[in-house]
């Protein structure tokens, strides 16, 4: 009986021992992130970006002849939140990149070429920075930078390079084209007559602007009875887009209805050239001409001509024709504005975007 009172004794002490250090020897897995404040953080993230999307989608929109383009003040605070979102996200380049586009639109290059660098603090051979900085030191005429930059993208992407060279010639030679107002030869059969819109007034009517470019579509359509005429304009203003309100301008003034492409779609220049260039394909265009305000037309036919390249018809000749929104002589030299333009949007032509952050896109 002794014994069996021993033996139950030293059988409690040791699950007594047992308890004791199974509640001193566990210690459950503790999360090694706080993740109330990543949680926090990804949502200041969404927060900015969210405000970016309200900014760019803003109906305040400024406009001139050749430029239609939301109020610079919107793209400044683009930029400022994508900065703000760039410090809580330093590996978010993207937000950079954004950034750096955003003061591109805003004319403002100087602010723009210190953020595609700092991207190459991060990712040193990126090739989207370097065709940017390749570019924009080029359009200020800073010749060894633009050199040091494009040496260094041909060794990452010889295709790119070989590419954003062509690009380049076509800009050289197109900012220096004349301008004219007139068309002294027909254009032929297998020809389109190609008209870009203009901001229609906030009442959904067309702008004095839009309505100069078609009398000058018109006057052309006269010469060239047998030729397709494409309108490409979809930003739209009381239900309605520039491409219909021109399809049907043309249609009053004895255009036949089915001689007319209206593309209503098109919400930028980039977009002109990128929606209508399959309608010049489908046809087989051999012989074109591009009508735009004369501050817009050399961008307007250097994106068409961007575009064509990927699409097609490769042997199309492509010629263009100014409404004029200034005296003539004065529109032979061109702009600095109007170049940086061409550069901004053959970018974007090429494949590049100003925006590519999440729900902020072009």
């Amino acid at each position: 009986m002794l014994k069996s009172k021993l033996l139950l004794v030293a059988l409690l002490s040791t699950c007594s021992l047992t308890a004791v250090a199974n509640t001193t020897d566990i210690e459950t897995l503790q999360p090694q992130t706080n993740y109330q404040q990543l949680i926090t953080q990804r949502q200041v993230v969404d927060q900015l970006i969210e405000q970016a999307v309200n900014i760019q989608k803003s109906p305040a929109r400024v406009s001139h002849a050749g430029f239609t383009a939301k109020l610079p003040s919107n793209m400044e605070r683009i930029a400022e939140l994508l900065l703000q979102a760039y410090e809580l996200e330093p590996y978010r380049v993207d937000f950079l990149f954004g950034a750096a586009n955003a003061n591109i639109y805003n004319g403002n290059v100087d602010k723009a070429i210190p953020l595609y660098e700092k991207v190459l603090t991060i990712a040193p051979d990126d090739v989207k920075a370097h065709i940017y900085l390749a570019s924009w030191y080029r359009f200020k005429q800073n010749k060894t930078e633009s050199e040091k930059y494009f040496a260094r993208l041909k060794q990452l992407s010889p295709e790119k390079a070989s590419l954003l060279a062509k690009v380049f010639t076509l800009i050289d030679h197109n900012a220096n084209q004349p301008i004219v107002d007139k068309l002294d030869n027909s254009l032929g059969d297998d020809s389109a007559i190609i008209t870009l819109g203009y901001a229609l007034n906030p009442d959904g009517s067309m702008h004095d602007i839009l309505i100069q470019r078609l009398e000058k579509t018109l006057e052309l359509a006269k010469q060239n009875p047998q030729s397709l005429i494409i309108v490409t304009g979809g930003v739209p203003q009381n239900n309605h887009t520039e491409g219909d309100l021109m399809k049907q301008w043309l249609i009053s003034k004895g255009i036949p209805e089915k001689q007319i492409y209206a593309d209503n779609y098109a919400t930028s220049s980039v977009d002109n050239a990128l929606f209508s260039r399959y309608a010049l394909a489908k046809h087989h265009i051999k012989n074109a001409v591009l009508i735009s305000s004369g501050s817009h037309v050399r961008r307007g036919q250097t994106l068409f001509e961007i575009a064509l390249w990927e699409s097609g018809p490769t042997d199309i000749k492509l010629q263009s024709v100014s409404a004029l929104d200034k005296p003539l002589e004065e529109l032979q030299k061109i702009a600095e504005k109007d170049l940086l333009g061409i550069y901004r949007d053959s970018l974007k032509t090429l494949g590049l975007p100003t925006f590519n952050s999440g729900a902020l896109h072009d």
